[in-house]
């Protein structure tokens, strides 16, 4: 999650230089993070790990609005991972901020992006006839509701005070997938759920090659998707 709408494009591009991936190490961009306290998958593990948020206040190494990627350097990054955060944007913004992904990205690198399944809530709420206030599992921060996951974590929201945290758009695997593919992405998988109710896609700019697959997971011999 980001926090509050924090920095100037000059500032991201100081802070971006100041934390630029060096070294032979592949770098990921961590885009609203947070802090590196938040686990990020395994499969980064060796990896040069970057944060990337509004608030300074966490220990973020590059300070920015997601929606200005555009201002950071160009192509230092083999990887952009992006966990809950693309839904807190109204749905206008989104495609900026995927242009941003483009932006950061080497030329042969891959964006890995999570957010909330409104398709599986909303089956689980006809289906089963759970209410929209309903717990539908319990998270470390607490209840998680079918509200929380449409809208935003409601206990969160409050506790903060930060308007921020409310979920302004949201998504199913097939509109992520397009989302993606508009955005100039030319390869996009769905990759097995990490969460509850979520949706987790993998995408590239071109084909991927065989590393990649078998870091993450693809099948080495499927065609791309």
């Amino acid at each position: 999650m980001l926090g509050r709408l924090f920095g100037s494009g000059k500032a991201a591009a100081r802070d971006a230089a100041a934390g630029e991936p060096r070294g032979g190490l592949p770098a990921v961009l961590n885009v609203g993070g947070s802090s590196k306290k938040v686990a990020i998958p395994a499969h980064y593990e060796g990896w040069r790990h970057l944060v990337l948020d509004v608030d300074a206040t966490r220990g973020a190494d590059i300070v920015c609005d997601a929606r200005s990627l555009q201002t950071l350097p160009p192509a230092r990054f083999d990887a952009v991972y992006c966990s809950h955060n693309l839904e807190h944007y109204f749905r206008h913004d989104v495609p900026r901020v995927l242009a941003g992904f483009l932006h950061v990205l080497k030329p042969d690198g891959f964006a890995e992006v999570r957010v909330p399944d409104l398709a599986s809530v909303f089956r689980k709420v006809l289906e089963d006839g759970v209410d929209l206030e309903d717990a539908l599992y319990v998270a470390p921060a607490g209840p998680v509701s079918a509200l929380d996951i449409i809208y935003g974590f409601g206990a969160e929201i409050e506790r903060s005070g930060r308007d921020f945290f409310a979920h302004k758009t949201g998504f199913t695997a097939a509109s992520l997938t397009a989302t993606l593919r508009r955005a100039g992405f030319g390869e996009v998988w769905m990759a097995p759920p990490l969460g509850d109710y979520e949706v987790r896609a993998v995408a590239f700019r071109v084909p991927s090659d065989q590393a990649q697959r078998k870091l993450l997971g693809i099948p080495l011999d499927a065609p791309g998707a």
